[in-house]
């Protein structure tokens, strides 16, 4: 059951959007950490766990020679009295010094009683030994048992004992010396701060060291990303850089991509104007036999001719409009089109006032130079035809992404409950005007075309505004 329950959290825990999200930089990079944080949190415990060990071996091998050399110096007098050796460390002789040595008898209340204790020991209480000590010395007489007891003032004791049998008495005595621990567990503190510093400065240079191997790694493929991006943008075409093997077959499949996308774009456009010649040829025939007999039914068939040509023109446009948008790199500055148009409209229209303002010459517009001559001149002609004396025109940049112009008039504008109307295919502002009523419709099918949009209000002038928003490229 644990095994089964275990399986499924791991494959979570590996999954992208727990290790990283969805950067291969931070996946790399984390795992490394994970592992190294591991690897050096155990290396820290060993290191801690065997220098406090070995601190107490070397503890308990003084506190064994100093009962040996307490039981060497014990006598027995005639009377089976305890004296005590002569201890040449000093400690012993200084009061709450840490350093203490008792002499007891266990009697038969399973308690030891003192029989002789160091100077050092004073007023305190006798060294205290509990029932799993005695019951080892029991069982094992000559032995040494150590363990921690509380000495004077709260010190924390290491505490040795041993039984043995002094010449001159039956009973045997329990030799126990003691030694305040406390410095050893403050070295062993200082030994595992240092340990720890030490290590948490190992492993930030082990993932900084991680952080830069990864970089430097993964650098070709930042590369070969910059350089699609420059393909994208239409400032190459394609990926010319030197890869490293691995990345090679990848980038190679990239090109032929490009180039297959072009190519199959480059069909489309041919397809599309081989279907406009086959279809402008029979309806130019039949508006010439119309023409050329007049009468009631070369009249209805002249109407209808002109309006197929229409919708034949639109859906060409838009055809056109959408295999150009889905080739890669196509750019236009938006400033030297709008300079162009108004030009070319200043001399048509004389009377009225054309208002261009370009914008910001670095502009570019993610596509081809004719759509968005035909987007902005349908725009542009139809303000100058419905205005009274002057039209308005301003590029911007919305953000890194898209571009608007804005084309305003004074004409007499539109109702809102209207507009809706004349971006359909056929729909006119005025039936007196020449033309099909394509050209708002037109706009609107191309700007969709290219994933934007056209927007119809009221101008502050009194006319239509019209607002137009195009992909940007980046300059």
């Amino acid at each position: 059951m644990g095994g089964g329950t275990a399986q499924p959290r791991l494959r979570r825990f590996f999954q992208p959007q727990s290790l990283g999200g969805r950067s291969l930089v931070g996946r790399l990079v984390l795992l490394a950490a994970i592992w190294c944080v591991a690897l050096l949190a155990g290396a820290g415990v060993l290191l801690t766990t065997n220098f406090h060990s070995a601190a107490i071996d070397r503890f308990d091998q003084g506190l064994s020679e100093d009962a040996d050399d307490l039981y060497a110096g014990a006598s027995v007098g005639p009377e089976g009295e305890v004296y005590a050796p002569a201890i040449t460390d000093v400690r012993a002789t200084r009061v709450y010094s840490g350093k203490y040595w008792e002499l007891a008898e266990l009697h038969a209340d399973g308690k030891l009683h003192s029989l002789a204790r160091s100077r050092s020991m004073w007023d305190a209480e006798d060294l205290a030994a509990g029932p799993d000590v005695l019951a080892q010395l029991k069982r094992k007489p000559n032995s040494r048992v150590f363990y921690d007891g509380a000495g004077p003032h709260d010190q924390l004791l290491r505490i040795a004992a041993m039984q043995r049998i002094l010449p001159g008495r039956a009973e045997p005595i329990v030799f126990l010396t003691a030694e305040d621990r406390g410095p050893i567990e403050e070295d062993a503190r200082r030994f595992s701060l240092t340990t720890a510093i030490a290590l948490v400065v190992l492993g930030a240079g082990l993932v900084a060291a991680v952080v830069i191997q990864v970089r430097v790694g993964l650098s070709p493929l930042f590369a070969m990303r910059r350089d699609l991006a420059e393909v994208r943008k239409g400032k190459a075409e394609g990926l010319g850089g030197h890869y490293p093997t691995e990345l090679q077959p990848l980038a190679d499949e990239l090109n032929a991509l490009v180039e297959h996308n072009r190519e199959v774009v480059e069909r489309q456009r041919t397809h599309v104007g081989n279907l406009a010649h086959a279809l402008k040829t029979p309806l130019s025939a039949m508006l010439m036999e119309a023409q050329a007999q007049p009468g009631p039914l070369s009249e209805v068939v002249e109407r209808q001719a002109e309006l197929m040509r229409g919708h034949v023109e639109h859906h060409l446009r838009r055809a056109r409009a959408a295999a150009r948008s889905q080739t890669l790199g196509e750019r236009t500055p938006v400033a030297p089109v709008m300079e162009e148009l108004t030009r070319l409209l200043e001399k048509v229209y004389r009377n009225k006032d054309i208002d261009v303002d370009p914008g910001d010459p670095t502009l570019i517009f993610a596509g081809e130079r004719q759509d968005l001559l035909e987007i902005v001149g349908n725009v542009l002609e139809n303000a100058c035809k419905f205005a009274r004396t002057e039209v308005a025109a301003t590029v911007e940049a919305l953000d890194a992404r898209r571009i608007r112009i804005t084309i305003e008039d004074d004409g007499l504008g539109l109702p809102a409950d209207k507009r809706a109307e004349v971006l359909r295919r056929g729909a006119r502002l005025d039936e007196s005007a020449p033309g099909t009523g394509l050209g708002l419709s037109i706009v609107d099918d191309l700007a969709r075309a290219y994933d934007g949009g056209l927007k119809l209000g009221d101008s502050e002038r009194g006319g239509l505004k019209v607002e137009i928003d195009l992909p940007r490229a980046d300059s």
